[in-house]
């Protein structure tokens, strides 16, 4: 199966702890056996803090996002290093080079391409461009909530949930830019005309983005009827 994972940079980087790359390493590396794998990585708050400064110094929004892409491709970096052989040793600077070094055999670990998109849009993009069977999202959560699970006891996780759904769940007043890992509309509006199986899971475990191949975990994107 080809798969692509993308691993939110809120959890790839947390606390700055290199277990958390070496916990992925181990689980991707494992999955190699079986799938085709294409990791897209994000840049978490590390990237806010450069975007933070790069705005203070007056540059236009196109070169703050310029810069989050460039910590994405440091985080990209550090999971290539994790895995050692079973990575492809180059981070892909676009989904063409991805699709290219992929013919290597090895993991493809990439980070952000272009202003204006999210590790979400990139992944989904990335999923139509390399014609995947799954994407599976590690995210801070245990899947996709009616509103922020962090601010509200009563939170409704979906099992099971279509493009449209997101869409409109999108413009709740609940759901707002920065108030918990969620789907952009670039990645729901790729997933929904492409019909890519589309597994959200808890990325705080490794192990949750193995389990969702076969298992029945976290929140699931079924196709339009």
């Amino acid at each position: 199966m080809r798969i692509v994972v993308t691993i939110g940079g809120s959890i790839i980087i947390k606390n700055h702890n290199y277990k958390r790359f070496k916990d992925y390493a181990d689980v991707l590396n494992d999955m190699k056996n079986e799938h085709e794998l294409f990791v897209v990585v994000g840049g978490g708050k590390t990237a806010r803090d450069y975007i933070r400064i790069a705005r203070d110094l007056s540059v236009s929004e196109a070169m703050c996002d310029d810069i989050g892409i460039d910590v994405t491709r440091l985080n990209a970096r550090l999971l290539i290093m994790a895995m050692g052989e079973d990575a492809y040793p180059v981070v892909p600077q676009n989904f063409r080079e991805a699709l290219e070094f992929s013919a290597s055999g090895k993991i493809i670990v990439m980070g952000g391409t272009e202003p204006a998109h999210s590790t979400d849009a990139v992944g989904s993009i990335l999923a139509e461009f390399v014609n995947a069977d799954l994407i599976i999202n590690a995210t801070s959560v245990d899947g996709l909530y009616n509103k922020d699970p962090n601010k509200y006891d009563d939170a409704k996780m979906f099992e099971e949930v279509k493009p449209t759904e997101m869409m409109d769940l999108m413009s709740s007043k609940d759901i707002k830019a920065g108030t918990y890992e969620f789907f952009d509309m670039t990645a729901i509006q790729i997933i929904k005309r492409s019909s890519i199986k589309t597994v959200i899971v808890n990325g705080n475990d490794a192990h949750n983005i193995q389990k969702a191949v076969n298992e029945k975990i976290g929140t699931l994107i079924v196709p339009e009827d």
